[in-house]
């Protein structure tokens, strides 16, 4: 058959419908010879690696590392890690994408090619973590258990992140996928259903913002590649109170701080405000995290994770060096808040995200609002 990939590679710059490639390729993994779709996906990078902008190469090769990644099947695994290790296309990114597309189409079994065949320190500490997500025990996974408790899975960036799942990320999001195409849930955006907030109108205690650039940038990092990537903007913003504030008057002290994001609400506009339990609040910052804004894929499974745990650290006022562990203890004595308003600030498409938490003092209260829009 390499006759007729070499005559796929020659003709490919020439088409104008890569539909039969596609076809071909779905009809040999179906018969049970990925090695073709790997082969064939080599071949491409090797003759248009470098012509990213060449639509009919990054279509097919697309499709090519989709199909093997999330076809079950252990050979499967075996074409499609060799396809995403080679020279000429690996990245962490890919790296990222690919191991989330793996964690959520094979059996746990067949994944641990990744961590005795080819495959980056980055796809297997990231597929430790989307397993992770998924409720695997990878310390007790033969295979899998040898890498992740190793030197390798603790000096990498995501070594921070426990290897087992807290009861707050159990009602994790995740993704499902195949050859062209997935779909996600968005828990959060504009709500129809929601009542407007009680806004009493009784004092409360006077404040002073604390916002650091530190602070900001941390409660801001699972919604950081909406505006990075995407059209978003961002408002992360923490203050003190000069006395605890009663659970009952969050809303009407948000009204008083002078959030952007607020500006008009309770008067011209309607605003609502509604008790979350720290794991709603975790699930919307791990959503937005590694699913992405308007114009972006996020940033998976691993690193929105890690990004999910980073924004809630900041957001219940955890010390810096805090673990995972004291980080849920502190977000558990927080009270959790879920706000939005139809103010001209909120875009009121699908990215909308507004949180706020009250610290175990009731004495600071941090706001994180978020939105995108294409």
């Amino acid at each position: 058959m390499v006759d007729g990939i070499e005559k796929i590679v020659a003709e490919l710059p020439e088409l104008q419908d890569v539909t039969g490639v596609f076809a071909l390729a779905d009809a040999r993994v179906a018969q049970g010879d990925a090695a073709f779709a790997a082969d064939l996906g080599l071949a491409l990078a090797r003759a248009y690696g470098s012509s990213e902008r060449m639509w009919q190469y990054t279509s097919v090769f697309g499709h090519l590392l989709r199909l093997l990644a999330t076809t079950a099947g252990p050979e499967n695994v075996v074409q499609a890690l060799r396809l995403v290790s080679a020279a000429e296309v690996t990245s962490p990114k890919r790296d990222r994408s690919m191991a989330s597309l793996l964690a959520s189409s094979h059996e746990v079994a067949h994944l641990a090619a990744a961590f005795t065949g080819p495959a980056s320190e980055e796809l297997r500490a990231c597929l430790v973590q989307e397993l992770v997500l998924r409720g695997v025990v990878v310390d007790e996974t033969p295979g899998i258990a040898e890498w992740a408790t190793s030197p390798h899975g603790s000096r990498h960036p995501l070594g921070w992140l426990p290897r087992t799942r807290s009861e707050l990320e159990a009602g994790a999001a995740l993704p499902s996928y195949h050859a062209r195409g997935g779909s996600h849930a968005m828990p959060y955006g504009p709500s129809t259903s929601r009542e407007p907030a009680v806004i009493s109108g009784a004092p409360v205690p006077s404040s002073k913002e604390t916002t650091t650039p530190a602070v900001a940038t941390a409660m801001a990092a699972a919604v950081s590649n909406w505006a990075d990537e995407s059209n978003g903007r961002i408002e992360a913003r923490v203050f003190a109170l000069a006395e605890p504030l009663d659970a009952a008057s969050v809303p009407d002290a948000l009204l008083t701080l002078g959030l952007k994001c607020l500006h008009g609400a309770g008067t011209g506009a309607a605003v609502s405000v509604a008790v979350h339990p720290p794991a709603r609040a975790w699930q919307v910052l791990f959503a937005a995290a590694s699913t992405g804004g308007a114009y972006n894929h996020g940033a998976y499974g691993a690193y929105g994770r890690l990004a999910a745990w980073r924004s809630l650290a900041a957001l219940a006022g955890s010390p810096e060096g805090d673990g995972v562990g004291d980080v849920e203890a502190r977000a558990r004595d927080s009270i959790w808040y879920g706000f939005e308003a139809g103010t001209e600030w909120f875009e009121r498409v699908a990215w909308d995200i507004g949180l706020a938490a009250l610290g175990p003092d009731r004495r600071r209260l941090a706001v994180l609002a978020a939105t995108d829009t294409d």
